[in-house]
């Protein structure tokens, strides 16, 4: 009796646990990616510092690995709040798209970094100095210049699951649109429809507001 009993408890138990697997995914995967990225951006940043001190002291390595990590977290409590119910998590910057909001940030930095870099050694062949002093603070500048653009690009200029929600119903015409070529074929498509009206003496043209359940329109 008792081995039926744990038996069943353990049942309920794996499929209770792969119900809340599935419902909780998309939080999972925010809160995984926001962390991973968090962490890599932090680390970056805190290499960037050395090389702008020209130190080889860990101490900034060391907090902005630690600080990308909390930031991370509060970014995946931040994506997790604003993601509408039922959606994916989507986040479209000025140059990147991505599924979490540190993956902007973190891409950011790494293009200043590239672009610091370049801008360094083009200084540095000019100038006629050390290649390598040109890069390095080249690259460290760029990076922390690239991370201050990520953190605009993220929360003021990307455009998320809402915007793109709001962007999509505003430029539909039906409820459901399917657009192949020459052929739209519209469901559930709001209209007018206007008719004489005997019912009086006086003949009246009236309009009511109908609902096209299915509309057809090819070019040919």
């Amino acid at each position: 009796m008792y081995k039926k009993i744990i038996s069943i408890f353990l049942l309920a138990s794996l499929f209770g646990s792969f119900l809340v697997k599935e419902s909780n995914a998309q939080s999972a995967e925010l809160i995984g990616g926001n962390l991973l990225n968090g962490a890599v951006t932090g680390a970056s940043l805190g290499v960037a510092t050395m090389g702008l001190q020209n130190s080889s002291n860990l101490t900034p390595l060391r907090i902005g690995l630690g600080s990308g990590i909390l930031a991370g977290a509060g970014l995946a409590i931040y994506d997790i709040a604003t993601l509408p119910p039922g959606q994916q998590f989507f986040i479209s910057g000025t140059f990147n798209d991505g599924t979490n909001t540190s993956v902007i940030i973190l891409l950011d930095t790494f293009y200043g970094a590239v672009l610091g870099g370049a801008l360094g050694t083009a200084v540095i062949l000019i100038t006629n100095s050390s290649l390598l002093d040109g890069l390095q603070y080249g690259t460290s500048a760029g990076a922390w210049l690239g991370f201050g653009f990520g953190l605009i690009d993220s929360f003021a200029l990307a455009e998320r699951n809402r915007d793109y929600m709001s962007n999509n119903l505003g430029n539909r015409t039906a409820l459901f649109e399917l657009n192949s070529n020459n052929t739209r074929i519209n469901i559930g498509e709001p209209g007018l429809f206007g008719y004489n009206d005997f019912t009086s003496s006086v003949v009246d043209f009236k309009i009511q507001p109908t609902i096209n359940l299915l509309s057809i329109r090819s070019q040919f």
